[in-house]
């Protein structure tokens, strides 16, 4: 829940979309794209962008972006400028290095020798300053704050073994992959193609989906129903609205060619020898919608195995387990279930008042948790709570809700954290305090229950968060090895956790 009140957030979501088969086609690509959008508005909030084309080799871009949440940047009347179209990407955006402002929105768009490419990212370029000189210094101006722009203007860079009349988009993009090694995931669109391209260690997350009819989606179609299009996106939540099916990840380091015919893989460019991959643990933790899968497994499982893996390493005598509602309710079903203690709401959260609401007075501030939220003391009064978060960072946010169960009946408030304590900065595409900010590096996290007034406190650990991560995945691996004749090595399953352990992925050069 403090991830919410302190707007620790992801960067962005792409979602791209292409039609099968003649064009032009029959597929609502706009709309699709709007609604792909929307599913992803939780990864941004700032602003949103689609480009589209009729995937003429003309290249005619159509572009529409703005301020604000998706509905609101695209009203009927703008998607009115997307058409006529059979593919396009598009892009909802919190802005990490770059300013908020119109011209960061993406997706970008550039000419090139061989025409316009648009290019949609979601990550942050471990290295951006350095790229920034190193561009200028070749004399291209930039014209936006953003570090998506320089990924955009390296893929224009000619390789040195193109042949003028035919563009070699894999060694533009394996070009990129070499001057930076994270993190993107990101959609290219030139004329008739889409390019989905996650960097080597796979820090964000990317999948891609097959649009098949709603009376197949209903079960009342073909069993092997036509495809009607093909979508790619940074969550699978987005699929379900749009009437697609999930059909795969792209890989770390993978460069897929999407077109109107198939899904084909170009090349897999490799981490350097040794490196485990680098998948953002944090979008377990809270930043992904919990209906979406990553890895082979949904995030809503992942979080309940947390909640299990907590109730294992910080029992307590209890009377209940609830939850601040509501983005910690599976670890907290989790851990009720494996603690054998009833699962019960003690707060019912006001939809209606968000963390920006002006507080005109000091009254109505001190009233700000009462705003939020309302209290379910028949449930709880004179009994010992398990309250269940997802997250203490800064620890001024938990310490109402816990005066406020205590005024209202509480017997005891023990606060269980279904994540680890953040200690270090992100440079990957996320929005965390400063380190001097965080309560784990402050004096009073020594004394972190008397600090916020519970009657104790106790984090996951990161082993046990990783665990809970990774149980599935290895479990469907070894499953898999087990089938073949000729065993295999499992593969090194990784994950980033910099922000809990200081270890990032790749060396720092700053």
């Amino acid at each position: 829940m403090e991830f919410e009140e302190l707007g620790i957030r992801e960067e962005c979501g792409v979602f791209g979309c292409i039609a099968s088969g003649s064009w032009p086609a029959e597929l609502d690509v706009p709309h699709v794209i709007t609604l792909g959008l929307v599913g992803l508005q939780h990864r941004g909030q700032e602003s949103g962008g689609i480009v589209t084309s009729d995937g003429d080799s003309a290249q005619t871009f159509k572009v529409h972006k703005g301020m604000g949440l998706i509905n609101h940047v695209f009203s009927e009347d703008n998607l009115k400028k997307l058409y006529v179209s059979n593919l396009g990407i598009g892009h909802t955006r919190y802005s990490t290095s770059g300013i908020s402002e119109l011209e960061n929105c993406q997706p970008f768009v550039v000419e090139t020798l061989h025409g316009k490419i648009a290019v949609a990212h979601n990550g942050e370029l471990i290295n951006a300053k350095q790229l920034r000189r190193k561009l200028m210094r070749h004399g291209v101006g930039l014209s936006t704050s953003s570090d998506s722009e320089l990924i955009t203007q390296l893929l224009a860079f000619t390789p040195p073994l193109e042949n003028d009349d035919t563009p070699d988009w894999v060694a533009r993009i394996k070009n990129l992959m070499n001057e930076t090694p994270t993190s993107y995931s990101l959609l290219m669109m030139h004329k008739d193609i889409i390019y989905a391209v996650r960097d080597p260690y796979g820090n964000r997350p990317l999948c891609i989906g097959r649009l098949i009819s709603v009376g197949s989606m209903s079960g009342k179609g073909k069993k092997n129903s036509e495809t009607e299009g093909w979508v790619v996106s940074s969550e699978s939540c987005s699929f379900l609205s749009i009437g697609a099916q999930y059909y795969r990840e792209v890989l770390p380091g993978e460069i897929v060619k999407i077109s109107r015919y198939d899904v084909q893989t170009l090349d897999v460019v490799p981490r350097p020898e040794g490196d485990p991959s680098a998948f953002c643990i944090f979008e377990y933790v809270y930043f992904a919608r919990p209906d979406s899968i990553f890895e082979g497994q949904m995030v809503y499982s992942v979080r309940r195995r947390c909640g299990q893996q907590l109730a294992v390493e910080a029992p307590v005598e209890a009377d209940l387990v609830s939850t601040v509602p509501e983005s910690a309710t599976p670890a907290a079903l989790g851990y009720a279930q494996k603690c054998g203690l009833p699962y019960v709401e003690v707060l019912c959260k006001n939809r209606y008042v968000g963390r920006t609401f002006i507080q005109p007075n000091m009254r109505l501030r001190q009233l700000g948790v009462a705003k939020k939220f309302g209290v379910l003391s028949d449930n709880f009064k004179g009994k010992r709570i398990v309250l269940i978060d997802d997250s203490i960072v800064r620890g001024n946010t938990i310490s109402p809700i816990i005066k406020l169960l205590r005024e209202s009946g509480a017997k005891e408030v023990h606060i269980r954290v279904a994540s680890p304590p953040i200690k270090f900065p992100c440079y990957m595409g996320i929005n965390i305090p400063t380190k001097e900010e965080l309560i784990a590096n402050k004096p009073e996290f020594h004394d972190l229950a008397k600090y916020i007034g519970a009657d104790s406190v106790v984090y996951l650990s990161v082993e046990g968060l990783v665990s809970s991560v990774q149980e599935s995945i290895k479990a469907r691996q070894e499953n898999q090895n087990s089938l073949k004749t000729n065993k295999s090595r499992v593969r090194k399953i990784g994950h980033c956790t910099a922000c809990l352990t200081g270890e990032y992925p790749v060396e720092l050069d700053w």
